[in-house]
């Protein structure tokens, strides 16, 4: 490796907010993370549901407007030839 080109590599902590220190070594001095592999949903089995079924409400009221004014336009169509 040339010298004077590379940043430094010193050893340094990942700080979590769920309170978990991590020692790692990085160029960076004392990170901060909002979410580790201690207090992450995938890696405890502690899953939070989501309103996902709102969701899904809306995304089929928003497109069953655009399928019925397709259908329509499709009948108007068949009644003009």
């Amino acid at each position: 490796m040339e010298k004077k080109i590379h940043p430094a590599y010193k050893e340094t902590t990942i700080t979590c907010a769920c309170g978990e220190i991590i020692p790692i070594r990085a160029t960076k001095q004392n990170m901060r993370v909002e979410i580790c592999s201690k207090c992450h949903p995938l890696f405890t089995g502690k899953q939070k549901l989501l309103d996902t079924a709102g969701r899904v409400e809306r995304f089929e009221q928003r497109y069953a407007k655009k399928k019925v004014n397709s259908q329509l336009k499709e009948k108007k169509e068949r009644k003009e030839k």
